[in-house]
């Protein structure tokens, strides 16, 4: 793989764990994409220690797409140590994160984009806006377990946001390079805490609906991860209180 060009844009972030079978296609269909504008991009894929053949299928499509890197974790270490990862060596003047599964398709950043240009630091995906456009719902269960999730957001930490997991969040590099150096959590509460810490630091941040199609093969389990998550908002209000996130 070639070495990403100096005078990039657009960063693309994308968490991998045991996704073989999707990521070539959600590779192509950002190539697609990016082919269609007219500033420099790359794509970062960062592999969080999947026991298939995610790195080999990442290597085989960058070889005739040299604007994908592969950063790989070696081990399983959390969807939130991957992004982390992925954004710390992004070189974008904005940095978009985006789930492998494109659950919301890449042509909705234009939307977060536009956002930016009007001056937010960060604009945010969401799927519990009423313009909010979802072409595949989830199982009732989940959705249940995330409006429960979120309700304890908003009293916990970050209130007036709606959703703070949907999976395609843009950031200016500045707050990008701040907030990422000082996040902790590494799990799928990382959202959260970014989110707090972005508010604490006087980011402005935008939640902007979008389209949205459910994966049926979300990594998400249904009882082990909404504990941890509870977990994680517990640790952000006890860090927030003893200074931890002081700027």
């Amino acid at each position: 793989m070639s070495e990403p060009s100096p005078g990039i844009y657009l960063s693309v972030v994308i968490p991998a764990y045991n996704e073989a079978e999707r990521i070539g296609a959600t590779l192509r269909q950002i190539n697609e994409y990016l082919l269609t504008r007219d500033y420099r991009s790359e794509v970062i894929v960062v592999d969080d220690g999947s026991a298939d053949t995610t790195c080999r299928v990442v290597r085989e499509i960058a070889q005739g797409i040299p604007l994908i890197r592969l950063l790989e974790n070696g081990v399983n270490r959390g969807k939130g140590y991957s992004v982390r990862a992925g954004m710390l060596n992004a070189l974008g003047e904005i940095m978009l994160f985006s789930d492998a599964d494109l659950s919301t398709p890449i042509q909705e950043l234009d939307k977060l984009m536009d956002w930016l240009d009007r001056g937010y630091d960060i604009a945010i995906g969401s799927r519990a806006l009423p313009e909010s456009d979802i072409l595949v719902r989830q199982p009732w269960f989940r959705e249940f377990m995330g409006k429960t999730f979120n309700k304890l957001v908003q009293l916990l930490t970050v209130s007036g946001i709606r959703d703070t997991q949907c999976g395609f969040k843009l950031f200016r590099k500045e707050a990008a390079s701040a907030l990422f150096e000082k996040q902790t959590i590494l799990g799928f509460g990382f959202d959260v805490e970014i989110l707090f810490m972005a508010r604490h630091m006087g980011c402005r941040i935008k939640e902007v609906p979008v389209k949205w199609i459910n994966s049926p093969n979300s990594r998400v389990r249904v009882v082990k991860d909404p504990f941890l998550m509870l977990c994680d908002l517990m640790r952000i209000r006890v860090r927030h209180l003893t200074g931890k996130y002081k700027l």
